[in-house]
């Protein structure tokens, strides 16, 4: 396999975590909504963390893999570009989600009533945009939940389109630039949430690229796998989702 063919596994693996993490979200969010005892602390650190995930990758691809891309392949300058414009739709959506999603800091994390989420739909309650903490977790999920489920589907759609080019594109990348881009890649990467990381990379199945992003993972990471997989185990219980 060449280097850019291991590169596009790479990539594909961190989009994966990426498709999962929005629909996580969105069971989560349905969960609370049906009165499910989801704890609304652990879904709030997990909408954080996604925006901070997906815009890092965002920069990356903008800030490294685009200017090597726009050079090489100077025909697909405007579709890159394109890409780019979407990078900001949707990070500015991801961001926009963490900030509505603040008001649920604060509500009871045990479980909810299904009577009274029954009663707030039926007034309107929950599907009101201006829904908050005040009015109860269940009413601001039910406001929240539109835009969780545009943005899982929006980034859906932009990596639909994204990858295909980037399979075309990759293999006629120098070995030696992939080698540059990687290791770019990897010392700027966040280290939060490695448990997240771990865990939307195996569960349900491990992602394709999976063994060749695990072998660039740090050491730590790498020993400490067992300990934040049982971690992310442990958050996706209190998320209700299964």
């Amino acid at each position: 396999m060449t280097e850019g063919l291991r590169l596009y596994d790479e990539l594909i693996a961190v989009h994966t975590i990426m498709r999962r993490s929005t629909a996580l979200v969105v069971d989560a969010l349905q969960a609370l909504i049906d009165g499910r005892p989801v704890r609304v602390a652990t879904l709030v650190k997990l909408i954080d963390w996604q925006a901070a995930f997906v815009h890092h990758h965002h920069e990356s691809e903008d800030e490294l893999f685009w200017p090597v891309l726009r050079e090489r392949f100077p025909e697909v300058v405007a579709q890159l570009d394109a890409l780019s414009v979407e990078h900001d739709k949707l990070d500015g959506a991801l961001e926009q989600l963490s900030a509505e999603a603040a008001g649920l800091r604060g509500a009871p994390a045990g479980p909810a009533s299904q009577g009274a989420a029954a009663g707030r739909r039926e007034q309107g309650a929950s599907t009101s945009p201006g829904a908050s903490a005040g009015q109860g977790p269940q009413a601001t999920a039910a406001a929240l939940l539109p835009a969780a489920l545009e943005v899982r589907d929006v980034l859906a759609g932009h990596l639909d389109t994204e990858e295909p080019i980037l399979r075309e594109l990759f293999p006629d990348v120098p070995a030696d630039e992939i080698i540059a881009l990687r290791k770019a890649i990897v010392a700027g990467a966040p280290k939060a949430g490695p448990e997240w990381v771990l865990g939307l990379l195996e569960n349900p199945t491990r992602a394709q690229g999976y063994d060749i992003m695990m072998a660039n993972f740090p050491p730590p990471v790498r020993w400490l796998r067992p300990i934040l997989l049982r971690s992310y185990a442990k958050a996706r219980r209190s998320l209700a989702v299964d």
